[in-house]
């Protein structure tokens, strides 16, 4: 009898040992190892770009936008957030992203066309990515969810986009008031125009082609975001302003 139960058991245990066999389903496991060289891989394509897929910004249409200077001054000398976007006539690989969070997650920022649509943007790791076409407009789009008062140092090719000057990040930029939206449509022109933002091939760039710029800085478009101080009593004009740059000797 007992070595009958035995027998039995015996059986039993085959059979669901072969019932879990059967019922098992291969199980593959990535390695850290393997996500670091997808990863390295992913940034080596992104940094190799071929001859015919740099692209720089040419000064496109002529169009109306109108500024006025304003008096304001910065909470400190030191950007609270900065963010450099590569921008090329390829498709880049990483995470698709719709827009780039600066200043903690209260500004928005984006890359648009004239439609208000938004332009291919990828990250990788630390790195962003725009995927560009020959002979598309574009404009720089920052949306304020706060209600903080902050100054947007933008530039494009290495050059300033209010006065076309070599970029630096203590240049003057626009303000962004709390809860509001800032679009750079193109090079300030003057306070009442700007020269849209136009895909082209290096040599036809505005950076190419200026004293202050150079075609090496072709396909890169910078932002800064400072945080100003504004008065309770101070109005900021509804059209877009632009900040002044920083007095070292205000007393003079």
């Amino acid at each position: 009898m007992y070595k009958f139960k035995v027998l039995v058991w015996l059986f039993l245990g085959l059979v669901i040992a072969a019932c879990s066999q059967q019922h098992m389903e291969p199980v593959t496991v990535e390695t850290s190892q393997n996500i670091q060289t997808e990863a390295m891989k992913s940034s080596v394509a992104n940094s190799r770009v071929a001859t015919n897929e740099k692209l720089g910004t040419r000064w496109g249409d002529d169009i109306s936008s109108h500024v006025t200077q304003v008096d304001l001054k910065r909470m400190s000398e030191t950007a609270i957030s900065e963010v450099q976007v590569r921008y090329a006539g390829k498709h880049y690989q990483g995470q698709r992203i719709n827009s780039i969070a600066l200043a903690a997650g209260k500004i928005s920022f984006s890359i648009i066309d004239d439609a208000g649509r938004g332009l291919p943007l990828y990250r990788d790791g630390q790195n962003y990515y725009l995927s560009a076409n020959d002979g598309q407009s574009y404009q720089l789009h920052y949306v304020n969810s706060s209600n903080q008062t902050f100054e947007i140092v933008a530039s494009v090719d290495g050059l300033d986009v209010l006065d076309g000057s070599q970029a630096s990040r203590q240049n003057s930029g626009y303000v962004l008031r709390p809860y509001d939206t800032l679009a750079i449509e193109g090079f300030r022109k003057s306070n009442s125009a700007v020269a849209s933002f136009t895909f082209s091939k290096p040599k036809d760039a505005y950076a190419a082609n200026s004293a202050s710029g150079s075609i090496r800085n072709t396909g890169i478009i910078g932002t800064v975001v400072y945080e100003l101080k504004v008065p309770k009593h101070k109005q900021i004009p509804n059209n877009q302003g632009y900040a002044p740059a920083p007095n070292a000797f205000p007393a003079d």
